[in-house]
């Protein structure tokens, strides 16, 4: 069996900025599954219902370009939160094509038990409020030049 070549430092699988984002990716994945197990939420579905927390009865495009999520990934979740009661979905009085997504009471009242959540993360962290605010800064930085690279 042939000797592999030694591996250039750059194709190191450790030194990839890409790999350290996508596993710590799975390690907050990993705290958050039980947290949103209480509440009947998956982590994609709680990132829209933050979204409809921030501001309601929204437009589903918005919901996507806000979650950088297209409309084949965002409708099943939206019915799935539909069937759990916690959000309906209406057309739009003024364009029948534009969907609004809004709370329902229930979704509503969802918001005072996820109040525990960035605690908990923050606990799991290790991290001060101003490390973990600093690295989200320049994570949005690194995000948005990103797509800017790519035209979005």
């Amino acid at each position: 069996m042939a000797q592999k070549p030694a591996a250039t430092a750059q194709l190191l699988l450790d030194n990839q900025l890409c790999f350290a984002l996508y596993s710590t990716a799975h390690a907050f994945n990993r705290v958050y599954k039980p947290l949103l197990g209480r509440l009947g939420l998956t982590y994609p579905q709680y990132l829209v219902m933050l979204v409809l927390w921030e501001r309601d009865d929204v437009p589903v495009k918005e919901i996507g370009e806000r979650l950088f999520l297209d409309s084949g990934t965002l409708t099943p979740l939206l019915k799935r939160l539909e069937a759990a009661g916690l959000i309906k979905r209406t057309r739009s009085k003024d364009d029948e094509r534009q969907v609004l997504i809004a709370l329902t009471a229930q979704g509503l009242a969802l918001r005072d038990k996820a109040k525990k959540l960035p605690q908990a993360i923050l606990a799991a962290s290790a991290c001060s409020v101003g490390e973990l605010s600093a690295m989200k800064n320049e994570l949005v930085a690194l995000r948005d030049r990103l797509l800017a690279m790519t035209g979005e």
